[in-house]
């Protein structure tokens, strides 16, 4: 595998796909491939697939290896002399954690985005001891901690856990950024100058310029998904220190975007699905305990997108 292929180098859009399923329900290898494919195309720095917006909680463990091999199929058939990388999610308590690490292992990933332990709480004992099971099991994974839901990290765990060869970064999905701050000072004087760090939130875009100002240069984007010219312009105006496009967009596009996800539980995925179907990749719908969102709502969105767009002109 080459060098930039793996996790350590991530740069650029972060890019979780969502996951197709058919009218019966099941895993749609095609469609899903489909949507990978297309989103390759406008160059994000890497495929998380099979995680939070890939509805990976919804996914049996057989499905999970075939959704995970359709995304490394789908960026081999894209390769480049930048080889994107494919990180797999991985979660649940340690032993079930192992076995999806070990089925994006065998089904050629590059890397994992773990969540916490689930429904057990071993304080940071246990957090050091799951991590660390789960990187021992599969060494040639890099793997990226996630902080979400109840689950906290103390400082010292993460800069311990970052001294694991194979442990590379740490995904913030809580938001308290006085922590984030003294989790990247921890590990930085822990001498790990090369640790990453991600913003997590949802629709990050909304907390990104706090979130880089305390160390945090990348994020994921569901925006990515169904509107990939505007998740790019606000990224790229990011980069450039474009504070008046960075401003327009979320004043046009992502506060209004964000209070209407959360005019319903769940909307962070199934409304996210909604506008990747709108925007023409037959993903088919979310899976239970998730329903589709009120029709109304897709319509609000989508003319939200059709207003940024004109704003960019």
């Amino acid at each position: 595998m080459p060098p930039s292929a793996t996790p350590r180098r991530l740069d650029g859009l972060l890019f979780f796909p969502v996951t197709a399923f058919d009218a019966d329900g099941r895993f749609a290898a095609g469609p899903y491939r489909e949507h990978v494919e297309a989103r390759l195309a406008d160059g994000p720095g890497a495929v998380f697939a099979a995680c939070g917006t890939g509805e990976f909680p919804a996914l049996a463990p057989s499905e999970y290896e075939l959704v995970v091999s359709t995304a490394v199929q789908a960026v081999a058939a894209a390769d480049d002399e930048r080889r994107v990388p494919v990180i797999g999610g991985s979660g649940y308590g340690t032993a079930l954690a192992v076995e999806y690490a070990r089925a994006a292992e065998r089904a050629g990933a590059d890397g994992l985005l773990v969540l916490p332990p689930y429904s057990a709480d071993g304080g940071q004992d246990g957090l050091l001891r799951h991590y660390t099971t789960v990187a021992e099991a599969t060494p040639s994974l890099d793997l990226i901690l996630y902080q979400r839901d109840t689950t906290t990290f103390a400082p010292e765990t993460v800069a311990e856990l970052a001294q694991v060869p194979n442990i590379v970064g740490f995904k913030d999905g809580r938001g308290d950024l006085d922590l984030v701050l003294r989790i990247v000072s921890a590990v930085r004087t822990a001498g790990e100058s090369e640790f990453l760090f991600f913003n997590g939130m949802p629709t990050a875009e909304m907390t990104q310029l706090a979130y880089r100002a305390v160390g945090v240069p990348l994020y994921s984007s569901a925006v990515f998904c169904f509107a990939p010219d505007l998740a790019l312009a606000f990224h790229g105006a990011l980069e450039k220190g474009d504070r008046a496009t960075v401003d327009t967009l979320i004043d046009v596009f992502f506060r209004p975007y964000v209070e209407l996800r959360r005019a319903r539980p769940g909307y962070a995925v199934s409304l996210v699905k909604a506008l990747t179907r709108a925007a023409g990749h037959d993903v088919g719908a979310v899976r239970a305990p998730l329903t589709e969102p009120d029709s109304a709502h897709v319509a609000e969105a989508l003319a939200l997108i059709e207003r940024a767009r004109e704003s960019l002109v």
